[in-house]
């Protein structure tokens, strides 16, 4: 949190005068590709993914009928719902932010003050940190990120990339678009930990990190493996005691 808020003051003070004055692309090719990126930040597909997923499980924990088939359906169900709610949220507690702030977006000044604020304004001119698009990336790259750990770095550069792609349009600021993606982050991390402790989707490891609370896919081969080295443990185990 303290390396966010520092990398969001540096760009406040030292980039944002320089990228608004810089402007958007002017390659129309460049603008597209910069769109793209952005594009990301869309929330109506993501929601829509996120509550098409929990409905769908809900109804297989239904219907299905054995239990390990309903207990599977259930924890996608879950998943679902957690994915909708650290979206949504994340995002509407990012645009009344944006609202109470006021800050102008970059262009709407000639002399192009970073600094220039209107709180509550109700203009989308002055709608411009922290970045809702941003926001929603953070979000969803976090949730990629807890879901496969294993390539958490390139998930961060993806969201990264897709986030300063707003600037690249001349809609917002770097220091928008960092608090945006932080934000999102950090609110879908939080979210993580308030399921774990609810006993759902994720579990806390030793180090209180959010980890799912079983995998996304299964390989029976694995399973299998894991229970006969489980069982060689315990049978070794039993006659190290008798003995």
């Amino acid at each position: 949190m303290t390396v966010a808020l520092s990398l969001i003051a540096l760009a406040c003070l030292v980039f944002d005068r320089a990228t608004g004055v810089l402007g958007r692309f002017a390659s129309p090719e460049a603008r597209e590709w910069a769109k793209l990126l952005s594009n990301m930040g869309d929330s109506g597909w993501s929601l829509l993914i996120s509550a098409l997923l929990a409905i769908e499980g809900a109804a297989m924990a239904r219907l299905a009928r054995r239990a390990s088939h309903r207990a599977r359906a259930a924890f996608f169900s879950a998943l679902g719902c957690y994915c909708f709610l650290s979206l949504a949220l994340s995002g509407l507690i990012a645009n009344l932010l944006k609202r109470l702030i006021g800050r102008a977006r970059p262009g709407e000044f000639p002399l192009e003050d970073p600094f220039h604020f209107l709180p509550l304004a109700g203009r989308a001119s002055f709608e411009s940190f922290p970045s809702g698009h941003s926001t929603t990336i953070g979000a969803l790259f976090m949730i990629a990120a807890l879901l496969a750990p294993r390539y958490r770095i390139a998930f961060a550069v993806a969201a990264l990339w897709c986030g300063m792609g707003r600037v690249m349009l001349g809609a917002h600021y770097p220091s928008d678009v960092l608090a945006g993606l932080s934000f999102g982050a950090w609110f879908t991390w939080f979210m993580a930990i308030v399921f774990a402790r609810h006993g759902l989707v994720f579990r806390l490891d030793a180090h209180h990190v959010p980890v799912l609370s079983q995998p996304l896919i299964r390989c029976p081969q694995a399973e299998a493996r894991a229970k006969r080295q489980t069982s060689s443990a315990l049978a070794a185990t039993a006659v190290l005691q008798t003995s």
